[in-house]
């Protein structure tokens, strides 16, 4: 009889423990792998109230990061960007095939393959007024900052093209310039 009650309460206990919600935790054996100490990132106050320096040093750039880009979309600042923006790039082979392979896939439909702005979407007619490159007075700094910000029907290519990759079309249509202006 004595077993008889062990076995019916061991049942009801396993029943109650094994009924309870699946989606929450039950029991937590080591609490402080659980539950972590707080840190705000943002406040003077590290763990423990240990003050710290949360902001970054001015002019930083993340690991992996790109300088910003602060020349606003005005006319006064793509005369900026014209006048003042110079490429970081070397310019050599590497950047230029680079350069090549990107304004191939981003460029070459509208302003096409030798930059006379006789790309498929201008021979279709579905845009006008694609510029030749030889027609307009640009430099290294003027393209990348249209690249950045874009102008008239062309969009901002930013969200597409890496710092580098911008920089490396930039050092093609100069290439693809030059070879128009001959």
């Amino acid at each position: 009889m004595k077993n008889f009650k062990l076995i019916i309460a061991l049942v009801i206990i396993t029943s109650i423990v094994s009924c309870n919600d699946k989606k929450t935790r039950q029991v937590q054996y080591m609490p402080d792998m659980y539950v972590s100490l707080p840190y705000n990132a943002d406040s003077s106050e590290g763990l423990g109230g240990n003050p710290v320096n949360s902001k970054p040093v001015a002019g930083t750039i993340p690991r992996g990061g790109t300088p910003a880009y602060d020349i606003p979309d005005t006319i006064e600042g793509y005369d900026i960007a014209k006048s003042e923006l110079k490429s970081p790039l070397v310019k050599n082979e590497k950047n230029l095939d680079n350069g090549k392979k990107m304004y191939n896939i981003y460029c070459i439909s509208c302003h096409g393959k030798k930059g006379d702005g006789n790309g498929y979407l201008s021979v279709a007619e579905k845009f006008a007024g694609i510029p030749n490159y030889k027609d307009r007075d640009i430099t290294e700094g003027s393209i990348y900052h249209v690249l950045m910000h874009g102008k008239n029907l062309m969009g901002s290519h930013s969200s597409q093209l890496t710092y580098n990759e911008r920089w490396q079309i930039v050092q093609y249509v100069e290439v693809l310039r030059a070879d128009l202006l001959k």
